[in-house]
């Protein structure tokens, strides 16, 4: 029976509710507490196993934490704590690629973060988590052939540049972080990543391409982002990537 962690965020809210609404699916809330703060978890069991989404937004108001005030280490720690055979991360990105338009999902292969925020579980003993292959070859694979399927096309080998936000990025910081090889923008992969590595457990990431990036859009360099918007297609792909963690489930 597989075990599988899924960290999602944007226009991804009621992914856990549409999984569970899926054949012979049932679904349990509960929280997890660490010392950096307490996390709710939706668990969906199905005939091949257990999926325990983690929403990275989550708040105890009526509102959606900002990406830069997102305690990522009580995110990760939850997961870790399902034991799962696979963590995921789903990606709402802006994307600067034109093979890469919006309503499309693709793999992260690597990662550009140049924040000056440290990410760790360890403060008080030094710690190197080797970052070399960081998202699991074996799992993207898998993924591949399943968005071939559901697309007719497979968008993998995708950078992702670690922004920090809440503000979008601006056309010029754009140009710039494309001379440096990015495909695609987002607010929290970068922090994600950094914790999974100290860990044991695998770890992929799924790009939900939401929105053309500052300056990229095909309708002009003026064209301005619209957040709502950004959620609607996002949530156009929650069934496709629903598909792909029920294949993985399956593969594992």
């Amino acid at each position: 029976m597989s075990r599988i962690a899924v960290l999602c965020g944007t226009g991804m809210i009621n992914l856990a509710k549409i999984a569970a609404s899926k054949k012979d699916s049932t679904i349990v809330e509960v929280k997890t507490n660490s010392k950096w703060g307490e996390v709710p978890l939706k668990i969906v069991q199905n005939p091949n196993g257990k999926i325990f989404f983690i929403d990275r937004h989550h708040s105890d108001e009526n509102s959606r934490t900002p990406p830069h005030m997102i305690e990522h280490r009580s995110n990760v720690f939850a997961a870790s704590s399902c034991n799962p055979n696979l963590i995921i991360s789903i990606n709402s990105v802006g994307s600067l690629i034109r093979e890469f338009p919006p309503g499309k999902i693709g793999i992260i292969e690597d990662i550009i973060d140049l924040t000056q925020m440290p990410w760790t579980f360890h403060d008080t003993n030094a710690s190197h988590s080797d970052r070399t292959s960081h998202f699991n070859s074996k799992y993207n694979e898998i993924c591949e052939n399943i968005l071939n399927k559901i697309q007719g096309i497979k968008l993998k080998g995708l950078i992702i540049a670690q922004c920090v936000g809440p503000q979008y990025e601006s056309p010029a910081e754009i140009d710039a972080l494309e001379k440096l090889g990015t495909d695609v923008v987002g607010m929290t992969l970068g922090p994600e990543s950094r914790l999974i590595s100290e860990t044991k457990f695998p770890h992929i990431a799924l790009a939900c391409s939401s929105n053309w990036a500052a300056g990229r859009s095909p309708e002009g360099r003026e064209i301005n982002i619209n957040h709502n918007q950004i959620n609607q297609t996002a949530e156009i792909m929650t069934e496709n990537i629903l598909e792909s963690i029920f294949y993985l489930q399956k593969n594992i």
